[in-house]
């Protein structure tokens, strides 16, 4: 962080609270996207609307102002992995905002040494605000948050995600359909950082997605990890977590209430995680 600014998390929270909230304003203050705004990325359904755009840029200017100097690396304007001090997804979850669904998000997260210190999650279609400070716990609208107290994978809801090429979607629907019967239903919500935050909140016990980027979970895999939850992200820079990753596949990441995490973890490896 800039030498002449404060780094420590509780200060570094306040920023990611106030940009994040500021930026669902900004959302919430554009045009609804329609088709002929809409470009793709990866594959056909890897989607980014003008809004996306739009949000980053505003994101970036408000840390220009609050944060001088500090690079950001985010989904829609990149930027240096290895330099950055800020993290950002402008729209996680742009199919969901696209069609019209609420549960998409914002996250912005800040890091010193690839690790995050600090981030915030805001609902533009709901208002919610989730964040975390490291060390300072993690708050929904400042209620403090507490993963789950499930001890049973048979009773745990557990929250996946799918990729946007179709082969390697045919892969992880096959190892979620060996999963299936092992633990209570499996939820698929199209946000990253909402499903890790639902981990935090005790909304879902468990939440296991390959192909992440460092933007889908920087600020959510803070916050479950404040709340209590065993959190593993493998294949980028970043939170680290005490469920081994081996046979869990080089681009997982795996958040889960503690009573569960091992034994999903090691579900995951038996369905095949490691082929995904």
């Amino acid at each position: 962080m800039s030498p002449h600014e404060s780094s420590d998390p509780a200060t570094l929270r306040a920023v990611a609270e106030q940009v994040a909230a500021e930026a669902a304003e900004h959302l919430r203050g554009l045009p609804a996207p329609h088709d002929d705004g809409v470009t793709t990325k990866s594959s056909p359904t890897d989607v980014v609307t003008a809004s996306d755009a739009s949000v980053e840029r505003f994101v970036r200017d408000r840390l220009a102002q609050l944060r001088p100097g500090e690079p950001v690396y985010g989904e829609e304007g990149a930027g240096d992995a290895a330099a950055a001090r800020w993290v950002v997804d402008p729209i996680d979850g742009t199919v969901n905002y696209l069609y019209g669904l609420p549960w998409y998000g914002i996250s912005i997260a800040a890091v010193l040494d690839g690790e995050g210190v600090a981030g915030a999650v805001s609902e533009p279609a709901s208002g919610r605000l989730w964040s975390a400070g490291r060390g300072l716990g993690a708050t929904l609208d400042g209620r403090p948050l507490r993963a789950a107290a499930t001890t049973e994978l048979g009773q745990s809801l557990v929250g996946t995600g799918f990729a946007y090429r179709a082969e390697r979607r045919a892969r992880q629907a096959r190892m979620v359909a060996a999963m299936l019967p092992e633990v209570r239903d499996v939820r698929r919500a199209g946000a990253a950082s909402l499903d890790l935050c639902a981990v935090a909140a005790g909304w879902l016990d468990g939440y296991l997605e390959h192909g992440c980027n460092w933007w889908d979970w920087a600020a959510g895999a803070l916050i479950a990890t404040e709340a209590g939850a065993v959190v593993h992200v493998a294949g980028s820079p970043g939170v680290r977590g005490p469920v081994a990753g081996d046979a869990l596949g080089a681009d997982v990441t795996l958040a889960a209430a503690p009573g569960v995490a091992a034994d999903l973890a090691a579900l995951a490896r038996r369905s095949g995680a490691d082929t995904v």
